[in-house]
């Protein structure tokens, strides 16, 4: 009582629920339970049963799917909430007004969740109060596990000056408290700042270990930054923590370099060569592509916002992640679902799980967006409808283990999403979501 006195925003308990006739998807092998009886208490599956339902008081509200599909809820590995829309120059959304910034997140954060992500991997820019205020309910959103601010190298990715810009290279970047990225040179700041990263609240470490796509000059996708030893460093503070250090990486040799240093993740990937995915799977590094920022910096609608030169680039990044993708399938590599959408670009979401189509079948693009990513990023209790596992939950009108492009049309095919057993969004009867 006193805890909702001083925070009277704090959700009451979550509601029961058992969920009669439905048909569950299992993403461990993709096979589909019908007519089965999922029982939710307390935000947690407490069963899953395909025995004939006998109504209890203790079960609560009853809702009868009529062999409609129930999935997991869905991870997204990579995205940055405070590039939020609002700014048309990508390089200018880590670094507009704070206040702005604030109130902009929110509006993010209700959409990642009624598209069916009930937890996400923010490699960049969250800050830590974003993670409180979802968990208190503050702000309807999903399950955030964050980097605070990603490291770069002085003039690496991330460090969005401008060439003439002289000032405190500290201050650019991490001095915006939803910033993506600050600065480090040399192993005492390594050491030191991700350190202070983990301090002020992050889960994970996340490094730009090559230029990227926003580039120019040398600061491209083909470079590879900081030192063997700065890496060493930096993963040894992860690994002292008991967390893990995650690498923007597109080249083999930046990979290579990464896994070397004790890396346990790579983001994007694109010029993944096989013997690079061979070591990967053998040191049980996560591989997380983002086709789809590509796809709509090529040819989508964010292509209004790059030039001719760009969007070719942006169509040769597509073409290569889905080879890279298809190697490190091939050779066993843990793969995740990511996206990486800043600013307006970001209701394009769902659109990475068609991309993925093309070289993936519909149950691994499944467990790449459920019970890999969990296995990753230490959440047992997450990616699986299963007793004693969190109820994050979807209810879609389509088998999506069939048609994994079910998960896109998100407004014609997803009926409910619940996260912890409440309801957020919800077009069922009897059910009203909170957004």
């Amino acid at each position: 009582m006193m805890e909702r006195f001083i925070k009277p925003w704090l959700p009451s308990d979550a509601s029961n629920y058992t969920f009669v006739h439905a048909s569950v998807v299992d993403v461990v092998d993709g096979s589909i339970q019908p007519n089965t009886t999922v029982c939710v208490s307390n935000g947690r599956i407490k069963s899953v049963q395909s025995e004939e339902f006998e109504a209890a008081p203790e079960d609560g509200q009853i809702i009868d799917l009529e062999g409609k599909y129930l999935l997991p809820g869905l991870i997204d590995s990579h995205v940055h909430l405070s590039a939020t829309p609002g700014e048309s120059d990508r390089r200018k959304m880590f670094r507009p007004e704070e206040l702005m910034t604030a109130f902009r997140i929110p509006y993010v954060c209700r959409n990642m969740l009624s598209r069916g992500f009930t937890t996400v991997r923010d490699c960049g820019g969250a800050p830590p109060a974003l993670k409180t205020a979802i968990e208190e309910w503050l702000i309807p959103g999903p399950r955030l596990l964050l980097a605070g601010h990603a490291l770069t190298q002085n003039g690496g990715h991330g460090d969005f000056r401008d060439s003439h810009e002289r000032n405190d290279p500290e201050c650019p970047t991490c001095g915006h408290f939803a910033g993506l990225a600050r600065i480090v040179d040399g192993v005492d700041e390594a050491l030191h700042k991700a350190r202070d990263e983990l301090r002020q609240g992050a889960d994970f470490i996340k490094v730009m270990g090559s230029g990227g796509m926003l580039g120019a000059g040398k600061n491209t996708t083909e470079d590879t930054q900081f030192t063997p030893e700065e890496m060493l460093a930096i993963t040894s503070v992860a690994k002292a923590s008991s967390t893990y250090v995650t690498v923007h990486a597109y080249t083999s040799e930046s990979i290579q370099q990464a896994i070397n240093g004790g890396a346990k993740g790579i983001e994007h990937g694109n010029m993944l060569d096989r013997p690079t995915a061979k070591l990967m799977a053998e040191n049980g590094v996560f591989l997380t592509p983002t086709l789809v920022t590509f796809a709509i910096s090529a040819d989508g609608p964010g292509a209004t916002m790059n030039s001719p030169a760009n969007r070719e680039k942006y169509r040769t990044a597509v073409a290569a992640g889905l080879n890279a993708i298809k190697i490190a399938q091939e050779e066993g590599v843990k793969i995740c679902f990511g996206t990486d959408l800043l600013g307006p670009v970001g209701v394009f979401q769902s659109q990475e799980f068609a991309l993925r189509s093309q070289v993936q079948s519909a149950l691994e693009i499944l467990q790449s967006a459920t019970i890999t990513p969990a296995s990753m990023m230490g959440l047992p209790d997450v990616g699986q409808i299963k007793e004693g596992f969190l109820a994050d939950l979807l209810v879609l009108k389509s088998n999506p283990v069939e048609d994994i492009t079910v998960l896109e049309r998100v407004q014609s095919e997803l009926l409910a999403v619940f996260k912890e057993g409440r309801a957020c969004y919800s077009t069922l009867k009897d059910v009203k979501g909170l957004l």
